[in-house]
């Protein structure tokens, strides 16, 4: 049997007309009425019978019919999806990761997608998280990995991993001694603050209020130097658990209350997606983070 033959039979279902049926397929008659004959010596029996000028279906007919319709609906969606592979394959793809999460975590997916997706073109911005949020409802972003409790309405979010938030220090730091850190340890502590974490919206989200006084000396947007201050012994800092620290700086966990974020791939919501989109989505969902 050959995909031709189907498209014949199903074009003549419908129009119950020879040659009706070979124009549309754009094939003489006689070569239409053949392909029909083999694919009844195929079946072994009668597909379509005339009757006085008209065409119509034989209950072997009837039988066959939407088997063969899934075999076209199968051939064309393998078509779909070859075209959508090249499309992937030459399509530009822009990702936006926010700020705070970790590159170590990031850089095994980004070679996934490289490994994957052949030459598939992404350009990787960074931005705080309401940033990012914004650039994305504006169309700016294709796709972006967030960490933020609250998203619009408009933005949908694959959840990929969870991680907590912790404490980081100097090593010698009274702090070492601890398995984890309540939050009321932190009272006059000396802090170095990371101006762009989203640390703050996710204690919030857990509506306890704040009433830890530390004492602000440092404040950096960039975490190289927030990572050169701990380890100078400059402060402490809260950090998420996969952020990647100097060799003189440790890590106890927050408790009392433990906080912890979860990084999702989020798309916005009935924007049509280019295939290279459909393709990084369907890799998040199914790629094993390692973590830690």
């Amino acid at each position: 049997m050959e995909i031709a033959q189907v498209r014949y039979f199903l074009t003549l279902c419908r129009e119950l007309n020879f040659t009706r049926a070979a124009e549309l397929c754009h094939v003489s008659q006689p070569a239409l009425t053949k392909a029909i004959k083999n694919l009844e010596e195929e079946f072994g029996g009668e597909l379509f019978r005339r009757e006085r000028g008209n065409t119509h279906l034989t209950d072997l007919g009837r039988l066959v019919r939407p088997h063969l319709e899934q075999v076209t609906a199968a051939t064309d969606t393998a078509r779909e999806e070859a075209l959508s592979f090249r499309k992937v394959r030459k399509a530009p793809l822009r990702l936006g990761v926010m700020c705070t999460i970790s590159p170590p975590v990031m850089v095994g997916f980004l070679r996934a997608v490289r490994e994957r997706i052949p030459t598939v073109d992404l350009a990787i911005s960074e931005h705080p998280g309401p940033a990012l949020i914004e650039t994305m409802l504006k169309g700016e972003l294709d796709v972006a990995l967030v960490g933020m409790p609250r998203l619009p309405a408009r933005l949908d979010a694959i959840p990929l991993y969870t991680e907590r938030y912790g404490v980081a220090f100097a090593k010698g730091h009274r702090f070492e001694l601890l398995n984890a850190i309540p939050v009321r340890e932190l009272a006059n502590e000396n802090y170095v603050e990371r101006v762009l974490c989203e640390y703050q919206d996710h204690w919030d989200a857990l509506k306890l209020g704040w009433d830890v006084d530390v004492n602000v000396r440092y404040r950096s947007e960039r975490e190289d130097w927030v990572q050169a201050l701990l380890s100078a012994g400059m402060g402490c800092a809260i950090v998420p658990e996969f952020m990647p620290r100097l060799s003189n700086v440790a890590l106890r966990l927050l408790a009392d209350p433990g906080v912890e974020r979860t990084i999702s791939l989020v798309t916005v919501a009935g924007r049509r997606q280019a295939p290279a989109v459909k393709a990084v989505v369907d890799l998040a969902r199914r790629y094993r983070w390692e973590l830690g």
